[in-house]
């Protein structure tokens, strides 16, 4: 048996609130927004949830194949479903360019950036980039995503009045990680590598990640919000190799249409129109860590991602 906290935040919602709960009543008809990670999992019901709202959604894909699969199996629920299935390859800096390529020059609009795909705590591994897997996948291919999307978002919020909403998927265990937050010198040191704590890194690097593109959007004025969040602990394929950590909140676990809750609630859900660089839990405002909200770290992993990706 489960514990979820059914007690309702300021949002109005709780813990226990599901997707459909915290988008009820809301038209996303005529957004567009790329959803990572969406073949199974959270990434799935967020997809689903967020074509139910009418929303139409390009779902990048390592595998086209069981991308096909999902797109039909959410189509034959909501027949009039707008969706799209494209190839990608997050942990790949080649991949990540490819796909914004091909989207790019598609001329499609891009209301919202979910930046959901992820892994946690694998056997220390690099990525094909040579950069630890966790950090590759989790942050790396996301800010290079991002930015290399950027100018979508903006022409996008620009032309259609409409406020731009990047989604970053963190976790609360962005509290737990090496000394200093980042282990910039010993990134990818196999001796000095723990994976739970490389996995805390990259999650932090997700929150450090909303909070640095929010300076710098507002700083130019662009009508484009940037959010970090903790879904909650969900046992889904993430945690294949987190077994033992899954196992011992087991009483905590949400299922998978809470899990999408927040990531609905903060990519569609007025209530946060510019808001920007804040972390959010359960569908509420919630706090991060110091270091997630430390300026001169988030200054230092953008320097510091900035020169990974162009070295690539």
């Amino acid at each position: 048996m489960t514990w979820i906290s059914i007690f309702t935040g300021k949002s109005g919602f709780a813990a226990s609130s599901t997707a459909e709960d915290v988008t009820k009543g809301i038209d996303g008809t005529g957004l567009t927004a790329i959803v990572t990670g969406a073949t199974s999992g959270i990434g799935l019901e967020t997809a689903r949830v967020l074509a139910l709202r009418g929303v139409n959604v390009v779902m990048p894909v390592r595998n086209i194949e069981s991308g096909e699969k999902v797109k039909q199996s959410i189509a034959e629920k909501i027949p009039n479903a707008k969706l799209e299935v494209m190839e990608l390859d997050v942990s790949s800096l080649e991949s990540v360019r490819k796909f914004a390529s091909q989207y790019c020059s598609k001329g499609l609009p891009l209301n919202i950036l979910i930046l959901n795909a992820g892994i946690m705590t694998p056997p220390f591994t690099l990525s094909k980039d040579n950069i630890e897997l966790q950090f590759a996948t989790n942050h790396v291919g996301n800010f290079l995503l991002t930015n290399l999307l950027l100018d979508t978002m903006k022409k996008t919020a620009k032309e259609s009045g409409k406020e731009g909403r990047i989604v970053i998927l963190s976790s609360e265990v962005h509290r737990v990680t090496y000394k200093g937050g980042i282990m910039f010198d010993k990134l990818n040191d196999e001796k000095s590598y723990n994976a739970l704590y490389a996995y805390g890194q990259s999650k932090l690097a997700n929150a450090l990640h909303a909070y640095e593109l929010t300076r710098r959007l507002q700083e130019e004025g662009v009508n484009i919000t940037a959010n970090s969040l903790h879904p909650g602990v969900i046992k889904t394929n993430l945690a294949r190799h987190g077994a033992v950590f899954v196992n011992a909140v087991q009483s905590f676990l949400k299922n998978v249409p809470q899990g999408a809750a927040t990531t609905c609630y903060v990519a569609l859900h007025p209530q946060l129109k510019g808001v920007s660089g804040q972390y959010f839990a359960d569908s509420n405002l919630s706090k991060a860590s110091g270091y997630a909200r430390d300026p001169e770290l988030a200054k230092k992993l953008w320097d510091f991602s900035v020169k990974l990706t162009e070295s690539k």
